[in-house]
C-alpha cells in the first residue's frame, strides 16, 4: 500500500509529514523512518512526523521519529510544520489554532495571517530532575554549571522545553567545532536521556546567534525548542531580554518568555516543499 507524504521545512529543519489520523500508531517503523530520512537513498529529512488522532481532549497527537530512528518528546520546528500540514489537510474547514498532544505535553500552534506560525511552547522546566541531568541536585536549577567535554570546561545552563537542552554561551559561534564535539555532548553520562546542545553568541540583548546539535539528528539548520531554551538560558544568566530574535543557520525565530504567564512563545515559518507517495 502506498503512503502519501508531504515534505515541509522550518528554516531548513526538514520533515516528512504523514497523515496518520486513521490510526493511533505510526504507520511506519523507526527503521523505515531512518531509510526515508536518508538524503542519498531516501527522501531526505531530519525526521518523520505523524499526525495522529487527539488524546485527552486535544485536536491531534504528534509523534516524531528522528533520522536515527529515536523518538524525541517534541520538536519546535516540527510542530509548526505539523500545524501547516493539518491546515492543508482540513482545507476550508481549517482552524486557526490547534491543541496538539505530544510526549512533551500539550502544545498550541496558531496560524498567523502573515503565514507564520506562533506556538505556545508552555512553561520551561528548569530543575535538574526535569532535564534530566546529574549536573546539579535533583531539586535545583542547572545554571552556569561546569561540564567537561572534549578536554575543555564549558559553563552550561540546562532547560527542558518538552525535550532536554544544554546551552553554553560563546564569543564566536562560528568557531565552534560542532562536528567534532556535538556527539560528545549528546552522549555525556550526566545526561541519562541524551541531550540537545546549543551554542549561543549574544550580539545584543534582543538578538543572538545559535548553532545546534540535535539529539538523534546531529547538526541541523534550526531547532525551535532549542531557540526557546536558549532564550530562557539567556534570561536566567542575565544575558538576554525576555523577547529576542534567535538567528539560526536556516533563518530567524522570534522567541518570547512572557513575564505575565511564564510561558514561552515561538514564532516562525513553516513551508511546504513537495508531496509524494512511499511504496
Amino acid at each position: 500500500m502506498a503512503i502519501e507524504f508531504t515534505k515541509y521545512h522550518g528554516l531548513g529543519n526538514d520533515f516528512i509529514l504523514i497523515d496518520n489520523r486513521s490510526s493511533s500508531q505510526p504507520v511506519i517503523t523507526p527503521e523505515q523512518a531512518v531509510k526515508l530520512c536518508d538524503r542519498h537513498f531516501g527522501i531526505g529529512a531530519d525526521g518523520v512526523i505523524f499526525a495522529l488522532p487527539g488524546e485527552n481532549g486535544t485536536d491531534y497527537t504528534m509523534r516524531i521519529f528522528n533520522s536515527d530512528g529515536s523518538e524525541p518528546e517534541m520538536c519546535g520546528n516540527g510542530i509548526r510544520c505539523l500545524a501547516a500540514f493539518l491546515a492543508d489537510l482540513e482545507g476550508e474547514a481549517q482552524r486557526s489554532k490547534y491543541h496538539i498532544h505530544t510526549l512533551g505535553g500539550v502544545m498550541t500552534p496558531q496560524l498567523m495571517v502573515d503565514g507564520q506560525v506562533k506556538v505556545d511552547m508552555g512553561i520551561p522546566r528548569l530543575l535538574a530532575s526535569e532535564i534530566p541531568t546529574t549536573l546539579s541536585p535533583a531539586n535545583q536549577k542547572v545554571i552556569n554549571q561546569q561540564l567537561e567535554v572534549a578536554l575543555k570546561t564549558w559553563d552550561v545552563t540546562c532547560v527542558n522545553m518538552g525535550n532536554p537542552h544544554c546551552i553554553t554561551f560563546v564569543e564566536d559561534v562560528a568557531a565552534i567545532p560542532l562536528e567534532a564535539i556535538g556527539l560528545q555532548f549528546e552522549h555525556h553520562p550526566v545526561f541519562p536521556q541524551r541531550i540537545n546542545t546549543e551554542f549561543i553568541q549574544v550580539v545584543r540583548r534582543d538578538y543572538v546567534k545559535m548553532r545546534v546539535w540535535e539529539r538523534g539528528a546531529g547538526i541541523t539548520l534550526a531547532c525551535g525548542t532549542g531557540a526557546c531554551a536558549s532564550l530562557v538560558a539567556g534570561v536566567l544568566t542575565g544575558r538576554c531580554d525576555r523577547a529576542a530574535t534567535v538567528e539560526l543557520p536556516g533563518g530567524p525565530l522570534q522567541i518570547e518568555w512572557s513575564e505575565i504567564d511564564q510561558r514561552v512563545y515561538m514564532t516562525g515559518p513553516a513551508e511546504r516543499v513537495f508531496t509524494g507517495k512511499i511504496d
